[in-house]
């Protein structure tokens, strides 16, 4: 009887767990450098209120189940998808506001790794008396939060290489033309993409030949065009392009060598256009990992690219690619088309980067595969 009990209980938890994950997903690419948290707050089997982190970061997830549940939270359980926070920031640690609400039980799926938390937000909960679990969902937890996870523990965003290539893996046809490959339903699913990040990257080389806006383009959700990042080794972009002129709309980063040509870097300052200077001192080559952690230090957790070969060849050489989402059309271009991905020098199968595929859906004639790396592990403990 007992073990039908503990099993009905659990069921019960995931469920609820699995709901505040959906919540915590709609705060992915508007909340960073704060991770992207869901609560409900469940009474008697009856949800009394939901939150989720908000836009910038505040309020968190707790804060809006708690002001939505109001004195029904009393006795209530709450389903937390990260633990709650420990530390004073712009507002009051929410373990304390659970604790002030009169809450019996917190279902927690993940430990925060943030060193100003890192347990406390559990240990303040059951030194009030709060029966916490910790640990359920903690895989999807982790899936929902690898980017703040990852710039918590390795100091740079969640990356993300998005492909729209042919059955036999090109992005263009050897003369270069490459729209569109994919079609509508593809081209809305990458918008969608694009406004769950923080940050979008493109090389200099694609910004030339494809013109791209790097902005999200759907009604409603045009507030989301993530930050655009541009890896210009040579100085190549013009100055009249769009991810210049419209720089002081959309923020725009530009990646350079270190020791670029000054009066250049002054023209695209004053156009609005922020200027990285990197390099890792090899033929004056830009260290895209010394990239990553300056993102990660001006609190990116999420970023797309959308390169051509070239930069996708530099990532997956450094190995710093997280997760392929991989569109792919009905057709076929042949050899002598461009390559999704440029040689980067693999001698041994056993060196080959690995993926799992994670999804695999259709959008009319084309089929968006999702991939993830194999040697990403759950942070969440029991």
């Amino acid at each position: 009887m007992a073990s039908s009990v503990s099993t009905r209980i659990e069921k019960t938890d995931t469920a609820f767990l699995n709901a505040a994950l959906n919540l915590a997903a709609r705060g992915l690419g508007s909340v960073a450098p704060n991770p992207a948290v869901g609560c409900i707050l469940v009474n008697d089997g009856r949800v009394v209120g939901r939150g989720w982190t908000q836009p910038g970061g505040r309020p968190h997830a707790e804060t809006e189940a708690l002001r939505q549940a109001g004195s029904q939270a009393q006795g209530a359980c709450a389903y937390v998808t990260l633990e709650p926070c420990a530390h004073h920031g712009r507002t009051p640690p929410c373990a304390d506001a659970l604790i002030e609400a009169g809450i019996s039980r917190c279902v927690v799926a993940l430990q925060d790794p943030d060193e100003r938390v890192q347990g406390q937000g559990i240990a303040r909960l059951r030194a009030a008396g709060v029966e916490v679990s910790l640990g359920l969902c903690a895989d999807a937890a982790s899936e929902t939060n690898e980017g703040f996870l990852r710039r918590v523990t390795e100091g740079r965003p969640l990356v993300t290489l998005k492909i729209a290539s042919t059955l036999d893996g090109r992005i263009a046809t050897h003369s270069g033309e490459s729209q569109w490959i994919t079609g509508p339903k593809a081209r809305v699913r990458g918008h969608l993409m694009r406004a769950s990040h923080d940050a979008i990257m493109v090389g200099s080389g694609t910004a030339l030949t494809d013109n791209p806006r790097l902005d999200v383009r759907l009604p409603g959700l045009t507030e989301r065009s993530p930050l655009r990042i541009v890896i210009d080794r040579r100085l190549r972009l013009p100055l009249q392009h769009d991810l210049v002129v419209r720089a002081k709309e959309q923020p725009t980063l530009l990646v350079t060598k270190t020791d670029s040509n000054a009066a250049r870097l002054q023209g695209y300052r004053d156009a609005g256009v922020e200027v990285l200077e990197t390099s890792d001192g090899k033929d004056e080559a830009i260290s895209l990992a010394a990239v990553l952690q300056s993102l990660g230090r001006r609190g990116i957790t999420r970023l797309l690219v959308e390169s051509g070969g070239t930069l996708a060849g530099s990532l997956f050489a450094a190995d710093l690619v997280d997760r392929i989402a991989w569109f792919r059309s009905g057709g076929v271009i042949g050899g002598d088309g461009m390559p999704a991905v440029s040689g980067f020098g693999l001698d041994r199968l056993k060196e080959m980067p690995k993926f799992s595929l994670r999804s695999s859906i259709a959008l009319a004639e084309d089929r968006l595969e999702v991939f993830h790396r194999r040697n990403f592990q759950s942070l969440g403990s029991t």
